[in-house]
C-alpha cells in the first residue's frame, strides 16, 4: 500500500531574482526534459530500518543483487549517479545476518525526481512450440538476422538508427511486421523454433522472453536477442480507436480473447505494431533481461537506465500491495521511460500472467544507493 514516503529537499544551490531589468517574455520556453537521475533531481529518503521490508523479501533481493554485481561493477552508468558499489557487492554474499540488515548497513535511500511512480508487470510466456518444424507448428522463431545493421553513415549523437542496406546500395529502414509476417526473411535468417499460435507468439514477443512447450513436454526457453528498430505500437490502443474496447477495458486477456474470435482480422491489428523481437535459445534457468543476468519473479524489476543504474534496489510502496517491497533493476524495454516507471517481473505460469496481465498501478519509489553517494552528489 502507499504510505506516502518522505521527501526532503537536497538545496544544491537555489538563487532568487528579487527584480528584473528586461520585462519577462509572454511565454517562457519550456524545460528540457531531464536526461539523468541528476538532472531529474535527487532527495534523500527515509531509513532503511523504517521501511516494511519482511525477511524473504529482503533475502531474495539480496540473492539478485548479488547476481548483479558483476555487471553492475563493470557496466558504464547513464544514471549520472556515479555511485561506489565495490562495499556492498563485497559484503553481500558473506552477509548471514538478517538479509534487511544487510540492506540497512551499506545502502542509504534516495528519491528521483518526485519519486511518484507507475508500474507495470511482465512475465514469462509458456506457449506451444517445438524445435523443429512440424505439422500445425507454423510460425517462425527467427534468430537475429544477419542483414539487421546501424547506418554506417549516421554521424549524430547516440547510436545510428536500425536498418539494412538494400539492392540499390541504400541504406533503408528494416522489415516492418507486416512484412515479416508475409515471408521477407524466408529462407535468409535462421529460425530456432516454432510456434503454434501467431496470437500467443505476438504477445511473447512483447513480453521479450518465454517458453515454447512441445505436445512432448520438451521446453524450448527463449530470449530477446535484437528488435527490427521499427516503432512498437501498443494494440490495445488501435483496438480502441476501432471502437471494439472502451477506455480501460482493454486488459491483455481481452485483446488475446478478440483476436482469437476475430482470426480475419487479428493480423491486420497485430500489424499495426511494427516492431519485431528476434531471439536467442537460453540455457540457464532464468530469462536474461538488459543487465545479462536471470531476471527473478517478485524480485526483479524493469526501469529506464538513464535514472536508476541497472543492479540497483529500488524499494516500491504501491497502490496495488501485492507489488509492494524491494526489487532488484535488471532490465529495461522500450516503454520503461522516466525516472519513475518500472515494471515488475512475475515469473512464468499463469498466476504469473494474471498478476502481470492486471498490474496497472500508481506507487511510490526509492533507489537504493551506496552510503555517502547523495552527500558527494550534494558536493
Amino acid at each position: 500500500m502507499m504510505r506516502g514516503l518522505r521527501r526532503i529537499a537536497i538545496a544544491l544551490g537555489a538563487g532568487m531574482l528579487a527584480s528584473c531589468a528586461v520585462p519577462p517574455p509572454e511565454e517562457a520556453p519550456p524545460s528540457p526534459e531531464p536526461t539523468n537521475a541528476v538532472e531529474a533531481g535527487m532527495a534523500p529518503g527515509p531509513a532503511i530500518t523504517g521501511l516494511a521490508l519482511t525477511r524473504e523479501d529482503a533475502e531474495a533481493a539480496r540473492l539478485s543483487f548479488i547476481e548483479s554485481c558483476p555487471k553492475l561493477l563493470a557496466r558504464n552508468d547513464a544514471s549520472g549517479i556515479a555511485a561506489f558499489w565495490t562495499p556492498a557487492c563485497e559484503a553481500a554474499p558473506a552477509w548471514g545476518g538478517d538479509p534487511a540488515g544487510f540492506f540497512a548497513a551499506y545502502f542509504e535511500t534516495a528519491q528521483v525526481g518526485t519519486g511518484e511512480a507507475f508500474l507495470t508487470g511482465y512475465f514469462e510466456p509458456q506457449i506451444a512450440g517445438v524445435r523443429e518444424r512440424r505439422e500445425g507448428y507454423d510460425v517462425p522463431v527467427y534468430a537475429m538476422p544477419s542483414d539487421l545493421i546501424r547506418d554506417p553513415e549516421y554521424s549524430g549523437e547516440g547510436r545510428g538508427p536500425l536498418g539494412r542496406i538494400d539492392d540499390s546500395g541504400a541504406f533503408v529502414p528494416y522489415h516492418e511486421r507486416a512484412e515479416i509476417v508475409a515471408g521477407a526473411l524466408d529462407g535468409k535468417t535462421p529460425v530456432i523454433g516454432w510456434a503454434k499460435d501467431p496470437v500467443d507468439f505476438f504477445f511473447l514477443q512483447i513480453q521479450g522472453s518465454g517458453q515454447l512447450i512441445g505436445p512432448d513436454g520438451k521446453v524450448l526457453r527463449i530470449g530477446y536477442a535484437g528488435q527490427n528498430g521499427r516503432e512498437y505500437v501498443a494494440i490495445g490502443r488501435t483496438l480502441r480507436e476501432r471502437g471494439v474496447f472502451a477506455p480501460g477495458e482493454a486488459t491483455m486477456q481481452g485483446i488475446v480473447n478478440w483476436l482469437h474470435a476475430n482470426p480475419d482480422e487479428a493480423d491486420a491489428v497485430m500489424n499495426t505494431n511494427k516492431s519485431w523481437v528476434f531471439f536467442q535459445e537460453l540455457t540457464g534457468d532464468g530469462p536474461l533481461g538488459a543487465l545479462g543476468v536471470p531476471v527473478r519473479a517478485r524480485a526483479s524489476v524493469a526501469a529506464d537506465p538513464k535514472f536508476i543504474p541497472l543492479g540497483a534496489p529500488v524499494f516500491i510502496d504501491a497502490e496495488h500491495d501485492v507489488a509492494d517491497g524491494l526489487w532488484i533493476a535488471q532490465d529495461t524495454g522500450g516503454a520503461i521511460k522516466g525516472a519513475n516507471r518500472f515494471d515488475t517481473f512475475w515469473g512464468a505460469g499463469e498466476e504469473a500472467k494474471t498478476i502481470a496481465g492486471g498490474m496497472s498501478s500508481s506507487a511510490s519509489a526509492l533507489i537504493f544507493l551506496p552510503k555517502g553517494t547523495l552527500a558527494r552528489l550534494a558536493q
